[in-house]
């Protein structure tokens, strides 16, 4: 019982670093990536849907991004949904695709998604807490209910701090990562 708990821990924790990178995938540095779009939402034909769905993406230059929709019809909305989209680029269509230029970073705009990439990661980081605390409450309940032993409670207490002190490392490192990224000229 407390491995199972500790495996399921370690997974939520997993799962928690992976959607900490997918944020800050979606932060944009100096360079264009197709990753800076992975959260917008184009309303097509009524419904919300994802754009990788809708279009494909490539990269010529640095700093253009060529987006092909897969339906020309849907041409309209996608355009309107990455000019709403956080990501601050002006997109503009020639009828086929649509090209994306990312203009330069200021210094106090870099500033800023280092503050917003920091923000990101503390949150990534309270859920792993949280994810600690709730597996440490089972142990806990187990053995107060009798179905562990106390060494085998504090061991696998143990197990779960090592366990959460990695993934925070994980996050940190990520973080660390992603200022050098943004800061870097």
């Amino acid at each position: 019982m407390i491995e199972e708990t500790l495996l399921e821990a370690g997974d939520k924790m997993d799962k928690a670093v992976e959607v900490a990178k997918e944020d800050f995938a979606s932060i944009r540095t100096g360079r264009a990536t197709p990753g800076l779009y992975n959260k917008v939402i184009v309303e097509y034909y009524g419904t919300p849907t994802p754009l990788q769905q809708l279009a494909s993406f490539a990269v010529p230059d640095a700093r253009t991004i060529l987006v092909t929709p897969y339906d020309k019809t849907a041409l309209r909305d996608i355009e309107r949904a990455l000019s709403d989209s956080e990501v601050g680029a002006n997109p503009s269509n020639d009828g086929n695709v649509i090209r994306i230029t990312i203009p330069e970073l200021t210094q106090e705009r870099r500033k800023e998604y280092v503050k917003i990439v920091k923000g990101k990661g503390e949150d990534a980081k309270v859920s792993i807490r949280n994810i600690r605390r709730k597996a440490k409450e089972t142990l806990d309940k187990l053995v107060k209910d009798g179905e562990a032993g106390e060494d085998e409670g504090s061991r696998g207490e143990k197990e779960l701090d090592s366990m959460t002190k990695a993934h925070v490392d994980s996050i940190d490192e990520l973080l660390k990562r992603k200022e050098a990224e943004l800061l870097e000229v």
